[in-house]
């Protein structure tokens, strides 16, 4: 009886064993999920505060552009009908 005995009590210590390295295994991973989620979502953050504080210098020359283009277009029609 004392060898099925220790048999089976080798054979729970390693199944015990086997669990945590498997926790382990999992917490390691979960720990690096973490910090990339957190770094992602700074970054994210990051990133949406610099295009809202940034100016549109875009829109600013397309307002400008059409402003002159129409000077220029209503000026020429003024010239042909006189």
């Amino acid at each position: 009886m004392n060898k099925v005995e220790e048999l089976l009590n080798t054979a729970r210590i390693n199944e015990l064993l086997h669990r945590q390295d498997k926790e382990e295994k999992k917490s390691k991973v979960l720990w690096i999920l973490a910090i990339v989620g957190a770094v992602v979502a700074v970054a994210g953050i990051a990133y949406a505060v610099y295009r809202f504080f940034t100016p549109d210098y875009l829109e600013d020359f397309e307002d400008d552009f059409d402003d002159d283009f129409d000077d220029d277009f209503f000026d020429e029609e003024d010239e042909t009908e006189e």
